[in-house]
């Protein structure tokens, strides 16, 4: 299965001379990283006159600078002391989370909006478990994250020692080696080890992609001083990934044999300027997963809508009265969000599908014809501009879009919040109003704003879809509002806030952080899913929780919306301040979620309420 999804605009590596250090260079040509490379095709000069002052945590930390790390993110702790000390020490910038997890999610965002790779730091033991969800959902979304953990010194090994971390307490496999977690993992044992580890990362760091890579260093050898150890200073530019002419020549060939639509994802992020350029020229409809939401302008007319989990049904609109013949796919692994794996969406003659990874084409609709080619999606798209004939500008004329029903006027009580009264006042006030990021949760928080936000321009909504743990956007908004420089607004469930929050570490370090909680004492989708799928006698409400009091407990300016009439002048005093805010809404639990297709889908994979229970098969309602 797919991991990576990115463009080509990955970052320069260049590194500046180690002060301490000799300067050791050279140019990297290779195009992937190869973990069986042969290091005598590459000849760094080496001096012998390293002084031994330098330990293996500061240069660790060195070695991460000149990668371009700016951020580093985690929870601290005794087996990791001298890292933590290295790293406090440098140029990178050191955020102190409540949970690991949120550091995690952090750090993915961070990467997402300012394209530079980052780091998790945690100590032993429950450091790094705690830390394994954000870092799964860090390789599930395509960014580039370093971890940085702590594990217990060889001779304590297996002797009990307090939160041992060893093949004694965890599996190796996985954890402390490259896998389906990990690209890279490693456990550095000496400090010989580390010029072949940065050079893998320097490498790793100019690919496309995203690169997820897990260094452990035993308490130990972290206070080893680097002796008679040249480390390289690597000067590594990106390279994009071209495809053959062959693949574009057959790709043209394809397209030009009739009407084709355009399906974008969250991988086209870097190309969306080609990918306009592309519409327009051809005359092609346009539709997107729900990640790739803004790459093209959804107020364009020949956008058709949102594929997927929140999608819009003026897609299906389109594929049924005006199938293309093709369907160009950028960037999107074309999985459970984003397609159902629905049979509709299937055009007549059969899927291009463009991607870095070459294992995505095809995967998603095994029985579909599929011309796959594997490619940075903006040369790709560039090449295409360069060969494809245009098409008359009448082809877009009848295009079905997005219909968004009008809202009915406000009861004469406006309380509870409509969702979609909620969702319009965000629209005029944060996506129209400001350059705020925007981030949805999953959960109904999902569905509903993917479904009835619109946005003109890429990278200004993040949605997880992958792994879609709670707690994502509620801690990943912090990235986002860091690394971005501007204020990030995550729309969350009371569950996720409830879960796994850094609302005290956005104070802390003065994160214009701003979180909209749409409190409704439910996990809403499981207990709208299980009313609609007809399961009975499962749980999913939540006491009354006051967020707004936590909030302000916490150092944060925060504010209680009960009323529609509330809404944007508390949004606006949120955009307005200058430390994190929090609005907690008390949204109406009983208005149905744009979730219809989610439940199609779980219904279709044998999900049913049938009650025998010898035969039943348990199957819990995800949130995604």
């Amino acid at each position: 299965m797919s991991q990576n999804y990115t463009g080509s605009n990955s970052p320069l590596i260049t590194t500046e001379p180690y002060k301490e250090l000799p300067v050791n260079r050279y140019v990297e040509s290779s195009r992937q990283l190869d973990e069986s490379e042969n290091n005598e095709e590459i000849q760094p000069f080496l001096n012998d006159e390293t002084p031994a002052t330098l330990s293996v945590a500061d240069a660790i930390a060195q070695m991460l600078e000149n990668l371009g790390v700016s951020y580093a993110f985690g929870v601290a702790g005794g087996a990791m002391a001298s890292l933590w000390g290295a790293l406090s020490n440098s140029s990178i910038e050191v955020l102190n989370f409540r949970h690991e997890a949120g550091a995690a999610f952090a750090a993915t965002e961070a990467y997402f909006a300012n394209n530079r790779p980052t780091v998790v730091f945690t100590t032993a033991g429950p450091g790094i478990t705690n830390a394994l969800t954000g870092l799964f959902a860090a390789r599930g979304e395509g960014a580039k994250v370093i971890l940085l953990s702590a594990c217990t010194s060889a001779p304590q090994r297996g002797r009990w020692a307090i939160q041992e971390t060893s093949t004694y307490t965890l599996p190796s496999g996985g954890i402390f080696t490259s896998g389906a977690l990990f690209n890279y993992a490693i456990t550095i044992e000496s400090p010989a080890q580390l010029p072949q580890i940065f050079r893998k990362l320097a490498l790793a760091m100019a690919q496309p992609g995203g690169f997820v890579a897990h260094l452990s260093i035993p308490t130990a050898v972290q206070t080893s001083l680097v002796e008679d150890v040249a480390l390289p200073q690597l000067d590594v530019s990106p390279f994009p990934m071209t495809a053959s002419k062959e693949a574009i020549a057959k790709s043209v060939e394809l397209l030009s044999s009739g009407p084709f639509a355009i399906w974008v994802g969250f991988g086209a992020r870097d190309a969306a300027a080609e990918i306009l350029q592309l519409a327009e020229k051809t005359g092609a409809a346009v539709m997107c997963s729900p990640r790739g939401k803004g790459i093209f302008p959804e107020n364009n007319p020949q956008f058709v809508g949102v594929t997927g989990l929140g999608g819009h049904a003026s897609v299906l609109t389109y594929m049924e009265e005006q199938p293309p013949l093709h369907t160009l796919v950028l960037g999107t692994r074309l999985g459970e969000p984003t397609s159902f794996w629905s049979s509709a969406l299937v055009p007549k003659a059969g899927f291009i599908h463009v991607d870095i990874d070459p294992e995505v084409p095809g995967v998603a609709y095994p029985h579909v014809e599929t011309f796959g080619v594997r490619s940075d999606i903006k040369a790709f798209v560039e090449e295409l501009l360069q060969q494809l004939p245009d098409a008359p500008h009448s082809t877009t004329l009848s295009l079905p879009h997005p219909e968004h029903k009008a809202i009915e006027p406000a009861p004469d009580v406006d309380y509870p919040v409509r969702p979609e009264v909620l969702m319009a006042a965000i629209q005029k006030i944060i996506v129209e109003g400001s350059d705020a990021v925007v981030m949805a949760e999953c959960g109904n928080s999902f569905t509903w704003s993917t479904h009835l936000l619109q946005f003109a321009e890429a990278n200004r909504y993040r949605v997880s879809t992958g792994v879609g743990a709670m707690g994502h956007a509620v801690t990943g908004v912090l990235g986002t509002a860091l690394a971005n420089n501007t204020k990030a607004v995550g729309i969350v469930g009371d569950g996720a806030m409830l879960m796994n929050n850094e609302i005290s570490t956005a104070v802390k370090y003065k994160i214009p952080a701003i979180w909209i909680v749409l409190n409704d004492a439910r996990y809403n989708m499981c207990h709208q899913g299980m009313k609609i799928l007809g399961l009975k006698g499962a749980d999913a409400t939540l006491p009354p929780t006051n967020f707004a009091m936590i909030a302000r407990g916490m150092g944060a300016e925060a504010i209680v919306v009960v009323r529609e009439s509330d809404i944007e002048a508390a949004l606006e005093q949120a955009i307005a301040s200058s430390v994190p805010f929090l609005i907690d809404v008390v949204i109406d639990a009983d208005r149905p979620a744009p979730s219809g297709g989610r439940n199609k889908s779980l219904a279709a994979q044998g999900v049913k309420s049938s009650p025998a229970k010898s035969a039943a098969k348990q199957v819990s309602f995800p949130m995604v």
